[in-house]
């Protein structure tokens, strides 16, 4: 009996510390899940990020943290981006960092490619008739940015028969700015005049209508609206910026002092005025340093037809530092040159600062006879180029000291076809919208560097090509192997 109970004392105790090292490993596994739970919950609430890169590529500028910060509403994000655009991966990864610092942004991505019944939904909510487009809404309020939004590139492989390269990505710049104009806490009104046949925002005609561009217009986030003198006898004092789009006749005096008074009042003035027509601003944009010539500007080495004008030379302003490569295509369209040079002219505040901002080749000249068929160059009757064809006049402080006083400015185009429905192109719209921009104080709504894209390349020479070969595709797979067989030889032993 002795001996039995001896024999079973040692085995009960053993199955007692089994037990109790059991329940102890349960209790620290389960202490060791719920440590990880809260460490994960912890840095879920409490997580901060840190960006290591050389480049500091998709981290965010102070003017942007501080945007996205004094958010008050929602904002969504809406991207109708092809999966296998170029830029998609860099949109992802910034959209990820705007997200991280704005808990009010809402991001949804709609392949337009796949998610046909949403993409056809929202394209017709926002009127977004194209793809790789990136839409900021917020309370009724929206603005899109599309794909030549983001990138910047350089075209000289294009002579090589390569792909232009992307140097620039403008996302930052691109998405804040969209931001901050649809938070604006009010709308900027354009007024378009009407009354002497004035383009009309609202007509779909394809040849001269304006709807297009009144679309345009919209989604920067700006008020489009009519203004008939006649009926108004005055410029709406919420007027931002008005626009006097290729009028066929006359603008009366009192119309014009109407007009005048509001440049007096630190007013914005956008015309577009067409060869072969009298409107009666000629006196007033005399007055303001800019020379209406009665002729059409023409450029054998710029034209397919010989009626349309290929501007490819611009000025340095503004307006024109964001059509590095692109091209706009005036019709027909007159001379508009300052009366003085920039030296002539000084800097006093009364004057008139007129700068140019889009001219011929040296090719081209001002023909004076319109009757003629074909158009020549007549030496001493024509002026040869480059002829300027737009130019944008400002009158207040003078540059580079510091008062806050709103200047007035006048931007004048030698034509309004350029802006119809059928000749709105990329270069067409975005020389109009940098204009009116500028107009509006809003052509740099957020001034962030772009990042300039780093191409990381190795280059190897041909004896090291081969030795690569050899190296991936002989060597290693032959140590690996060796290693095995050692291994197994070692296990037989």
């Amino acid at each position: 009996m002795n001996g039995g109970h001896d024999n079973g004392g040692p085995v009960k105790g053993w199955g007692k510390r089994k037990f109790a090292i059991s329940v102890n490993t349960l209790v620290s596994l389960g202490l060791a899940a719920l440590l990880v739970l809260m460490i994960n919950y912890l840095s879920y609430r409490h997580h901060i990020r840190l960006d290591w890169s050389r480049s500091r590529y998709y981290s965010l500028s102070d003017k942007t943290l501080g945007l996205l910060s004094g958010l008050t509403n929602r904002i969504d994000a809406i991207v109708f981006f092809q999966p296998g655009h170029e830029v998609y991966e860099d949109i992802r990864n910034l959209l990820q960092e705007y997200e991280y610092a704005a808990p009010m942004l809402r991001v949804e991505w709609v392949d337009p490619d796949r998610d046909l019944a949403r993409t056809e939904e929202l394209m017709r909510k926002y009127q977004v008739d194209q793809a790789n487009v990136v839409v900021f809404d917020t309370a009724g309020r929206n603005k899109y940015v599309t794909a030549r939004d983001l990138a910047e590139y350089d075209y000289t492989p294009v002579q090589f028969g390569q792909p232009p390269e992307r140097i620039l990505f403008k996302g930052e710049q691109a998405f804040s700015s969209a931001i901050q104009s649809i938070t604006e806490a009010r709308r900027p009104a354009v007024y378009f005049l009407q009354g002497h046949g004035e383009r009309d925002v609202d007509s779909f005609n394809r040849a001269a209508g304006y709807s297009s561009l009144s679309q345009e217009i919209k989604r920067d986030n700006v008020e489009v609206r009519k203004l008939t003198l006649g009926e108004a006898q005055a410029i709406p004092a919420d007027c931002d910026a008005l626009v006097i789009a290729g009028p066929e006749k006359r603008i009366s005096e009192q119309e014009l002092n109407l007009i005048r008074d509001y440049l007096r009042q630190k007013g914005r003035l956008l015309v577009m005025l067409d060869a072969m027509t009298q409107t009666g601003l000629e006196p007033l944009m005399e007055e303001w340093g800019v020379r209406l010539a009665d002729d059409v500007v023409v450029d054998a080495t710029r034209t397919l037809s010989g009626r349309e004008l290929f501007i490819t030379r611009y000025e340095p302003h503004p307006i024109t530092g964001k059509l590095k490569n692109e091209t706009s295509i005036l019709y027909l369209p007159r001379s508009v040159e300052p009366v003085l040079s920039a030296e002539e002219a000084g800097g006093a505040p009364d004057k008139s600062r007129v700068m140019p901002l889009a001219a011929s080749s040296e090719a081209g000249w001002a023909e004076s006879d319109l009757t003629q068929n074909p158009m020549k160059f007549d030496a001493g009757a024509d002026r040869p180029g480059p002829v300027t064809v737009a130019v944008a006049a400002e009158r207040g402080p003078v540059p580079g000291i510091d008062v806050q006083i709103r200047p007035t400015r006048v931007v004048v185009f030698g034509d309004s076809d350029f802006a119809s429905n059928a000749a709105l192109t990329g270069g067409n719209t975005d020389f109009f919208l940098s204009a009116l921009n500028w107009l509006l104080e809003r052509s740099d709504l957020m001034a962030i560097a772009p990042k300039p894209v780093e191409q990381n390349r190795l280059t190897l020479t041909e004896v090291q090509l081969r030795m690569l070969h050899w190296l991936a595709v002989v060597v290693l797979p032959l140590l690996v192997a060796m290693v095995g067989v050692g291994v197994w030889l070692r296990r037989r032993s």
